[in-house]
């Protein structure tokens, strides 16, 4: 999984110019794959991440692919802008500000262990993203969070956390997979908006 310069700026300028399609239409830009490079048109799950001055402003993905790269950039550039839970919904002065970040996902991996030790040897700190599921609670850390969770004790605690389970959590049915990204990002002001196969606001 690596892309070109042409593909990673054409996937950010798919994000931006999806917030200003939810920021002037209330509603994600539509892409068409057919419009895409094999590359780009090819069923891959992503994450968007927002940032302004460094602090995170949103950040919603999928960890399985269900669409096109490319429309799973635009859902989800759209979804981090106005629908992740943890922020208020993007207001059109912030766009100047922000950073966006898109993150193509490997497929998912499983990890069969038998207890949180064997769990702990096996996370190297930045390598992999992580995801636990257990009783119907779920959560995902993508590798860039080992830059600010760095020790493997503490990324799990917190990992566990997001995952709706106390921090001390371990089961026999405890469900854990791990995936690779390819991460690329630019400032808004930096991304070209409708640039080649730009996705229309309809």
């Amino acid at each position: 999984m690596s892309y070109s310069a042409d593909e990673k700026s054409t996937l950010l300028s798919i994000a931006l110019d999806s917030i200003n399609s939810g920021l002037q239409h209330g509603k994600p830009a539509r892409v068409n794959a057919a419009d895409y490079p094999p590359p780009l048109a090819a069923q891959r799950a992503s994450f968007v991440t927002l940032k302004q001055g460094g602090a995170l402003r949103g950040c919603i993905g999928t960890l399985e692919a269900h669409a096109s790269l490319v429309e799973s950039i635009a859902d989800n550039a759209y979804a981090a802008a106005f629908s992740d839970p943890r922020f208020p919904a993007l207001d059109t002065s912030e766009v100047e500000d922000l950073t966006i970040e898109v993150s193509v996902l490997s497929p998912l991996v499983p990890v069969a262990v038998t207890s949180e030790q064997e769990l702990l040897d096996k996370l190297v700190p930045g390598e992999a993203g992580w995801m636990l599921q257990d009783n119907g609670n779920r959560g995902t850390f993508l590798p860039s969070v080992w830059a600010s969770l760095g020790e493997p004790a503490d990324f799990l605690r917190q990992l566990k956390m997001k995952a709706g389970l106390a921090p001390d959590y371990w089961s026999s049915t405890l469900q854990i997979w791990k995936y690779t990204t390819e991460s690329f990002a630019a400032a808004t002001t930096g991304i070209a908006v409708s640039g080649h196969g730009a996705p229309s606001a309809g």
